[in-house]
C-alpha cells in the first residue's frame, strides 16, 4: 500500500442532451445519465446508483483484506446497500444508507468470527466513513453442511 495521502482524478463529458461520459486512468468509461426519479431515462448508471454502488464495493473490498488478515475462510459475500435521499434544510442529500450483507462460510468456519468481522468492515469502510449520511448493516452468515 502506498503512504497517505492518496488522490484519485475522474472526469466527465457530455453535450447539452447527451448521456455523461465519465472516465479514469486505466479503467473502462461508464455512461451515466439522470435517474428516472429526476427525469432521466433510469437505464443508465446515475451518480445515486453509482455512489450507492461504491458503499456496496467498498464494504466488500474491505471485508476481503479484513478477512484475510484475520485468517477466515469465505466462499461469498454478497452485498445490497440501499440509500434514502431527501431534503433537508432545503438541501437534496443522502440521509441514510442500508447495507444488507449475506456472507457464506465454509463448514468449520468460525461464524462469530465472521460476524465481527463484517462489522468491522462497516466501520473501516471508508466511503461510508466519509459521507454525512448514517450508516447501518444488517448481515446473514450460512455455513455450508
Amino acid at each position: 500500500m502506498q503512504d497517505f495521502p492518496h488522490h484519485y482524478q475522474a472526469s466527465g463529458r457530455a453535450t447539452t442532451d447527451s448521456p455523461v461520459v465519465i472516465t479514469a486512468a486505466n479503467v473502462s468509461e461508464i455512461v451515466t445519465a439522470p435517474p428516472a426519479e429526476f427525469g432521466g431515462p433510469g437505464d443508465k448508471w446515475s451518480p445515486e446508483s453509482l455512489l450507492v454502488a461504491a458503499v456496496a464495493d467498498c464494504f466488500i473490498l474491505s471485508f476481503r483484506a479484513i478477512a484475510r488478515a484475520s485468517k477466515l475462510d469465505w466462499n461469498e459475500l454478497q452485498c445490497h446497500a440501499s440509500g434514502t435521499l431527501d431534503r433537508v434544510e432545503r438541501v437534496t442529500r443522502f440521509t441514510g444508507i442500508k447495507v444488507e450483507a449475506s456472507l457464506n462460510i465454509p463448514a468449520g468456519a468460525d461464524a462469530e468470527k465472521a460476524e465481527k468481522l463484517l462489522h468491522k468492515a462497516e466501520q473501516s469502510c471508508l466511503i461510508t466513513n466519509s459521507l454525512i449520511a448514517d450508516s447501518t448493516l444488517s448481515t446473514t452468515v450460512t455455513v455450508d453442511d
